[in-house]
């Protein structure tokens, strides 16, 4: 139908509208005439002209119509075909269009895709943030619980210690504090905070804490003290304080960190300690007084009677007392020393000593102790000897008195020889003297213990040697470590024992012994107070036998009465009496007497004496130490009673004060010796110098205080192995820089097999917390002398 209907246009097209009008018109009669034809014959069998006419009539009549329907027919066809070819061509722009959008909207939709991706990425990485954050929240959440908690069981610990906690501001106002805090000032930490320490603490304490904390902060360090806090009870503890200054992260300073130790039982502990040690003291020295006191009347008497005329067998008893005398003084001497070496008490006092008279002093009283016992003695001088050394004398001879004493307590026969000898130096001489026995000798195994303090030797049943208190070795040893100088042994049991002592010693001029005879002693009218009746004895007999007359008082209150200036010459007056101290005697006698001119007061002591200087403080023109001697007394005399200020006398002083200058330098070197380890230094600086040096000090000086604070806290707990481990560290840091006394002490306190080690190292420890200080400060000055 389409097609017809397309060849039904082209046709019209093609022939034009008039001949396509009479095609047309003819076609429909023509068809008018068949459709008329066909029904006549049909319906009537034949057909008529009529019919043919009537036929090509009606064609006619209905062709204009049928072309002009047709026309217009095809006139709308046409007019439809231009709209739609028109149309067509729209469809086809608008395809075109429609393609271009089409290709737009993909690219689009691409670009929405890559964007729906992208967001897409982008959601999935939102949607991690966010789990991170999440996670990072929820970290945080449990950090901050953590922390809480940390704090909260940090808080616990800080609440639930015993020791004090408080912290306060750059302007020493409090923060807080802990519960232990808390009790001591009867206030809780919400009403602490905000107070200045005069608002807490009474006026005494506030000022010592503020004191100390102006330390802290202008010094910026740390500072340990001991003060005596009170509760609200009024109950008073004894703490120990420590502050720390702590800052920002920035630095700023924020202010300090206190803590507070109740060492009320530890302090109580120690005034128990000191005491029992004022108690040992006090006793030991009045049982020495006590002892001496007889012991000296023995000595005073014997040597009296020895310058009296005897026979050969009172001579040799008399000779027996007197050495048995001198040998309990001894051991006196001993006992007082031992006593002053745990209180650190004891001191050297070196003095011009004419050592040949010395020697023949040592010779004849052990050539009497060797007659006793039936034993034979020998001195040998194997070099020449100096005529004069500084050395304190007294402890030299109880050194030796100690030795050649053991030496013929161990001798049952043959004998005992002192060998002496002396390399002399310039300004110095080593001495040394060998005391060699023929006695039951020392096993091995007991050779490197018979110098601890309390050790004994023991037999091979067992049993001691002899009976003993193992104090004498210990306290020779010590005296000579002190005089620069050692003790050492060598033995063979059964064949007996030598002893050598070696000591160097400054030489001294013969100028400073004073041997000029004193002017001719007139006789004067002494007074002396002094409550023994036997020292009385032989005090009178001495005196009045130099030709002086006595007068005697037994107490202070009758020394007070009896006491006339303008009669007596000179007093002697003992120091301990039954009412009052000699010392006291001598203030009310000077107090009484201010505006008149007193006879020389004197002491009389029978201890050891080793400071004049504490006597001559409290009012004493000078000391003796009885029993009286006859040149003691001589000597008293001619300085305070016969003193003349003779111009060769002025001269003389002159010479010793320059002979003493001398000897100081002398001995301040051999106190360089004795504590410091001169060669290894010597060498050290010359190599590297002294820079380096003094930073080793500075190093050495950081270093001790954390070794002593972990030794004393090893000490207290008894950790044999720590406090081995900890001397042995000092023991290299001292001798790294040459502090050869702490470094030998710190020897003995890292050797745990040392006989009586543990008897003997809480003195170590002492020795080293008390001493090193000072030796480094001697180092310093050592150095700056190079």
């Amino acid at each position: 139908m389409k097609n017809l209907a397309q060849y039904y246009v082209d046709l019209l097209v093609k022939l034009g509208i008039l001949r396509f009008s009479i095609l047309l018109a003819l076609a429909l009669v023509a068809l008018a005439v068949v459709v008329q034809v066909g029904l006549t014959l049909v319906f009537n069998g034949f057909v008529d002209d009529i019919d043919i006419i009537r036929s090509v009539f009606f064609g006619l009549i209905i062709t204009p119509w049928a072309v002009y329907f047709l026309s217009v027919v095809v006139d709308q066809l046409e007019e439809s075909r231009q709209r739609l070819s028109k149309l067509v061509s729209k469809l086809k722009d608008m395809r075109f269009r429609d393609q271009e959008l089409n290709y737009e909207l993909q690219q689009n939709i691409a670009k929405l895709n890559q964007e729906i991706e992208e967001r897409i990425k982008a959601e999935e990485a939102r949607k991690e943030a966010m789990v991170d954050l999440e996670n990072e929240v929820y970290q945080r959440e449990k950090t901050q619980m953590e922390l809480a908690e940390q704090s909260a069981l940090l808080r616990s610990f800080i609440d639930a210690s015993p020791d004090l906690i408080y912290y306060r501001n750059a302007n020493g106002i409090f923060s807080g504090c802990n519960r232990a805090m808390e009790e001591l000032i009867g206030k809780r930490e919400s009403e602490l905070v905000g107070l200045s320490p005069q608002e807490v603490y009474t006026e005494d304490v506030a000022s010592l804490v503020i004191e100390t904390d102006e330390h802290v902060f202008k010094n910026n360090c740390s500072i340990t003290y001991e003060q005596w806090l009170e509760y609200p009870d009024g109950r008073k503890s004894y703490f120990e304080i420590r502050k720390v200054p702590f800052y920002s992260n920035d630095g700023r300073h924020l202010g300090l960190v206190g803590f507070g130790r109740d060492i009320t039982e530890r302090k109580r502990h120690e005034e128990s300690l000191e005491k029992a040690s004022r108690e040992k003291t006090t006793f030991i020295s009045t049982v020495s007084h006590e002892l001496r006191t007889p012991l000296n009347g023995i000595v005073g008497l014997s040597r009296m009677l020895l310058d009296t005329k005897l026979d050969d067998e009172q001579r040799k008893h008399m000779q027996t007392i007197n050495v048995s005398a001198v040998t309990l003084g001894n051991i006196f001497n001993d006992i007082i020393d031992m006593d002053k070496f745990d209180r650190r008490k004891l001191e050297l006092i070196p003095e011009a000593l004419n050592f040949e008279d010395f020697i023949v002093e040592i010779d004849s009283l052990a050539s009497l102790m060797a007659e006793q016992k039936g034993l034979r003695f020998d001195l040998d001088r194997l070099t020449d000897i100096p005529s004069v050394i500084e050395v304190d004398a007294t402890r030299l001879r109880q050194v030796l008195w100690n030795l050649l004493s053991n030496a013929m307590k161990f001798t049952r026969e043959g004998g005992v020889v002192m060998t002496v000898s002396a390399d002399i130096h310039e300004s110095d001489v080593e001495i040394l003297i060998d005391i060699e026995d023929t006695g039951v000798g020392i096993p091995d195994a007991e050779l490197e213990k018979i110098f601890a303090m309390y050790y004994q030797v023991k037999s091979d049943k067992g049993n001691l040697h002899a009976v003993g208190t193992g104090i004498g070795l210990a306290v020779s040893k010590q005296l000579m470590n002190m005089m620069n100088g050692d003790i050492s042994v060598s033995s063979e049991e059964g064949f007996g024992s030598t002893f050598t002592v070696s000591f160097t010693a400054p030489l001294i001029d013969d100028s400073m012994l004073i041997t000029e005879m004193p002017c001719e002693q007139k006789s004067l009218n002494i007074f002396m107070v002094e409550d023994i009746e036997l020292n009385v004895t032989v005090a009178r007999s001495l005196l009045e036998s130099l030709g002086h007359t006595v007068t005697v008082a037994m107490t202070g209150q009758e020394a007070l009465d009896k006491f006339r200036v303008d009669t007596f010459d000179l007093a002697f007056l003992d120091i301990q009496l039954p009412d009052m101290t000699g010392f006291d005697v001598a203030k009310i006698i000077r107090e009484r007497f201010e505006e008149q001119s007193l006879p020389p007061l004197v002491a009389l002591t029978a201890n050891v004496l080793k400071d004049k200087s504490e006597y001559l403080k409290k009012g004493m023109d000078d000391v003796v130490s009885k029993p009286l001697s006859v040149a003691a007394i001589k000597d008293v005399i001619d300085k305070l009673v016969n003193d003349d200020n003779r111009p060769e006398d002025i001269i003389n002083e002159m010479d010793k004060q320059s002979g003493q200058e001398i000897s100081e330098m002398a001995h301040e070197e051999q106190k360089y010796h004795q504590i410091l380890d001169i060669d290894m230094l010597t060498s050290y600086v010359d190599i590297v110098g002294v820079k380096p040096v003094l930073d080793s000090i500075e190093m050495f000086e950081e270093l001790m205080p954390g070794y002593i604070e972990v030794l004393d806290s090893n000490m207290m707990a008894k950790d044999q192995d720590s406090i081995v481990s900890e001397a042995h560290k000092i023991k290299g840091a001292a001798g790294s820089i040459g502090l050869a006394r702490i470094q030998k002490v710190a020897q003995k306190a890292q050797t745990p097999d040392a006989p009586a080690w543990w008897e003997n190292i809480s003195d170590w420890v002492d020795e080293i917390k008390n001493e090193y200080s000072k030796d480094i400060q001697l180092l310093k000055q050592w150095l700056e002398s190079r």
